[in-house]
């Protein structure tokens, strides 16, 4: 993957999750479930510390989730989450889906 399909790749992904994490903020709000939140840790693997960076600010630009740290020893980040449930799904867009872009990005074979 090239770098411009990367960031094209990484900013619709973005983009999407920005609307899906909006809409479902939305709906909690308007349904007034009360959501179970809490701090939950994301490992980021073999990002580089720039990649994992962006990839934090990111997370806390989406709607339901807040980066609260970054752990460069750990290799992992400390996220706040509006709604736990939904815990599994933010690991995975964060692994599977935003890590290769970025990998691609900052240098590094995905």
């Amino acid at each position: 993957m090239k770098r411009l399909v990367a960031a094209l790749l990484l900013a619709w992904l973005f983009a999407r999750d920005l609307v899906l994490g909006g809409w479902a903020t939305l709906r909690a709000i308007l349904a007034r479930r009360t959501a179970r939140s809490g701090l939950v840790r994301v490992a980021y693997g073999d990002l580089p510390e720039s990649a994992a960076l962006l990839l934090g600010v990111l997370v806390s630009l989406t709607p339901g989730a807040t980066t609260v740290d970054i752990d460069p020893q750990r290799r992992e980040f400390l996220l706040h989450l509006l709604d736990l449930d939904q815990e599994d799904a933010v690991r995975r867009t964060i692994l599977e889906e935003f890590a290769r872009p970025l990998a691609v990005l900052f240098g590094r074979r995905p």
